[in-house]
């Protein structure tokens, strides 16, 4: 009896599934490294870096200049509603008007005519007392319907005599610089009317005006002035 029973015993326990040993494991295959995969991801970042570095540096060297909103005719001056501040290189080696410096500028002129998203630099000015060899400065006082509408800084015009010493001189027949079909003056250029930036109220109905001419001309056109008999008319700029 026990002879059988142990081999039954011994039967139901060899049925059961052998387990391996753990020594007996496969060895698992050692990771494959990628030197070239890590040194670029370490090369990116440091590119990255580098990037963000170089924007931050040039941010720190831009400076605020000034900008035209508007076109400045030679000779006339800017004003505070004709510009707006805008941000430049300050390293580029031009000599930017700092938005800073804009009371300062306004008490200067152009040189030349300026046009509108111009950014300023100093070389573009000059003190208001320069002028041109040979040319002078006139002032005119002007009755409505002696000047244009719209009549303003930079423009040019001729100026023609009218009145009573014009008409004699037309019954007459005389010709020359006092006939009214002879401008006084062929081309001037209007360096600034009173009024023209909506600060000045004129009291009277008499426009102040005052235009840069030759000085031969000079001499004519301060008579008919004073005479009250000088009218202007707008003609275009010289190409």
């Amino acid at each position: 009896m026990k002879i059988q029973e142990r081999t039954g015993a011994g039967a139901g326990r060899a049925a059961a599934p052998a387990q391996p040993p753990v020594g007996d494991r496969l060895p698992t295959p050692p990771r494959e490294r990628k030197p070239a995969l890590a040194a670029l991801a370490v090369l990116l970042i440091l590119l990255g870096a580098l990037g963000a570095t170089t924007l931050v540096l040039r941010a720190g060297d831009r400076v605020e200049a000034i900008q035209l909103t508007a076109d400045v005719p030679a000779g006339s001056s800017i004003n505070k509603d004709i510009i707006k501040p805008v941000m430049v290189n300050g390293d580029s080696g031009a000599d930017f008007v700092l938005w800073e410096q804009r009371g300062s500028l306004m008490k200067l002129q152009a040189k030349s005519t300026l046009y509108a998203k111009t950014v300023l630099v100093g070389q573009m000015f000059g003190g208001k007392t320069a002028m041109e060899q040979g040319k002078v400065a006139v002032g005119l006082a002007l009755k409505e319907g002696q000047y244009p509408d719209g009549l303003k800084p930079g423009d040019n015009v001729a100026a023609y005599r009218v009145g009573t010493k014009a008409s004699s001189s037309d019954e007459d027949g005389s010709s020359g610089s006092s006939g009214s079909d002879s401008p006084l003056v062929d081309r001037a250029v209007v360096s600034k009317v009173k009024g023209d930036s909506g600060s000045d109220v004129v009291s009277s109905t008499n426009l102040p005006v005052t235009l840069t001419v030759d000085a031969s001309e000079a001499a004519a056109l301060a008579q008919a002035a004073a005479a009250g008999e000088v009218a202007l008319v707008v003609i275009p700029a010289q190409q």
